[in-house]
């Protein structure tokens, strides 16, 4: 007879969150206490005064950060930002997924249980709030389990009108980023009927929010966030991430504290590990797995079980550290090496592009001028010494400044004559219109010549711009 084949790695196919016929299974994490979960909670007091508080922040009647992309108006700490500066963007897009993927080949999932907004929300918010009303864990399942009676309907009220209230905040607070405070809190308080739209947004992001927080939750992270399974193709043996040390804790086993065991049970006890198996790792893990199975995409690195250890060793008289962050080099061979060759070229090509996005954004200039020849039209003859080509210009102001602007020809030859009024650049929009460019046509070379204009606001010059001028063939 052959035996059983015992898959070590069985725990991969499946997550905790999902029973064997696809149904959910709520998590009921215990509360925890310890010096790492102090400093989430420091650390998310942090980022949640500046969520909150930054949309109400102004520079010169403008908020710092804005990301207004209905007007495709943006905002950043203040600097006025245009769709001509989309190259700025997506530079700084290519910036953070090269970051983020250093970052993670180095420290592995520390963002999701220390920064993302989705576990400073749920574990820092909602789950306190939930502990507060309903109890410990152990509480909640009871609760949850029991009939329908006056307490459980009261608890239950009263916990899910607070989740809302909270989701309403949040959904005003990120839409606020998006069209501004002042905007929110005129749709907010004004009839619905004059910002039926906006109060249709308002109402349709807190439903999300709330939706997410009171019951999608850690589904989010085990099933949702692609970064999970990003964390499998770019960790190594040498990503420090949160480790349970297999090689001080195995085998595992309970302590017996009787004065006197037998033979046998006194050496199985002494060839134990330093881990009791008392589970508590896995009863306060938000994603319900049990992280002495190895690294899973499912752990976001919240030291829920490093702080429950450590409590535990410390009651058992023994050091502190069974779990905590380390590499898997680091708890096999006791050396830890950062700086592999794949972090040295994820860190090359990082640099390389913040250089490039340094350059781009040093040499940014606030007023942005397009000057193209009119399509279909070419060279108009003045007279027998001189030709005209028309041209249509766009000023774009990413200041909050009204400009005057003048166009000066970079040529003693030529001159510039305007259709319409002196053009003036309006506060943060785009100002429109023609001129003609005269030149003489000796000074021409052939069909294409290349003509340069200076652009001038209250006789600074504030930028340079070439162009094509045609002539008639010599």
């Amino acid at each position: 007879m052959i035996p059983p084949i015992f898959d070590e790695e069985l725990y991969r196919d499946s997550i905790a969150t999902v029973d064997n016929k696809g149904k959910r299974v709520w998590i009921y994490p215990k509360q925890v206490n310890g010096i790492f979960y102090k400093w989430r909670t420091y650390v998310s007091w942090v980022l949640l005064a500046f969520l909150f508080g930054m949309p109400f922040i102004k520079i010169d009647g403008d908020p710092i950060l804005l990301f207004n992309v209905l007007e495709r108006r943006f905002i950043i700490f203040g600097i006025n930002f245009a769709p001509q500066d989309f190259h700025l963007f997506v530079l700084a897009m290519l910036i953070m997924m090269v970051f983020i993927a250093l970052f993670t080949a180095v420290f592995g999932r520390i963002f999701c249980g220390w920064v993302c907004p989705q576990t400073i929300f749920l574990e820092m918010v909602y789950r306190k709030i939930e502990y507060w009303i309903e109890g410990d864990a152990s509480a909640q399942r009871k609760l949850n389990l029991s009939p329908w009676t006056t307490e459980k309907i009261i608890k239950k009220t009263i916990k899910q009108i607070i989740f809302f209230v909270i989701a309403v905040l949040v959904a005003n607070t990120f839409l606020s980023y998006i069209i501004g405070a002042d905007a929110v809190i005129k749709i907010a308080t004004e009839p619905v009927a004059k910002n039926w739209q906006g109060f249709t947004a308002m109402i349709v992001f807190s439903g999300a929010f709330y939706f997410v927080f009171a019951w999608l939750r850690e589904q989010v992270c085990t099933t949702i966030c692609p970064y999970g399974r990003m964390q499998g193709v770019l960790l190594d043996k040498s990503s420090i991430v949160v480790h349970y040390d297999h090689v001080r804790g195995e085998p595992r086993g309970k302590i017996k504290r009787e004065p006197t065991l037998p033979e046998p049970v006194l050496a199985f006890q002494q060839s134990l590990g330093d881990c009791v198996d008392c589970h508590l790792c896995v009863r306060v893990c938000p994603t319900g797995i049990d992280i002495r199975n190895g690294t899973q995409l499912e752990c976001v690195n919240c030291t829920a079980c490093m702080d429950a250890c450590d409590d535990i060793m410390e009651k058992v008289g023994r050091k502190k550290g069974l779990i905590r962050y380390d590499s898997y080099n680091g708890i096999v061979e006791g050396r830890k090496k950062i700086f592999t060759p794949r972090v040295w070229a994820y860190s090359s090509v990082l640099l390389v592009l913040i250089v490039i996005e340094g350059f781009l954004l040093s040499s940014r200039t606030d007023v942005e001028t397009l000057l193209l020849r009119t399509p279909g039209i070419l060279f108009q003859q003045i007279d027998e010494q001189h030709v005209s080509n028309l041209y249509n210009y766009q000023i774009i102001n990413k200041t909050k400044e009204t400009l005057p602007i003048e166009f000066r020809l970079v040529s003693d030859s030529g001159n510039i004559k305007l259709i319409g009024n002196p053009p003036v650049a309006k506060p943060t929009g785009v100002t429109e219109g023609a001129l003609f460019v005269e030149m003489p046509i000796q000074v021409l070379h052939g069909r294409s010549n290349t003509i340069v204009v200076e652009v001038y606001s209250n006789g600074k010059l504030i930028e340079t711009v070439e162009t094509n001028f045609f002539g008639p063939i010599q």
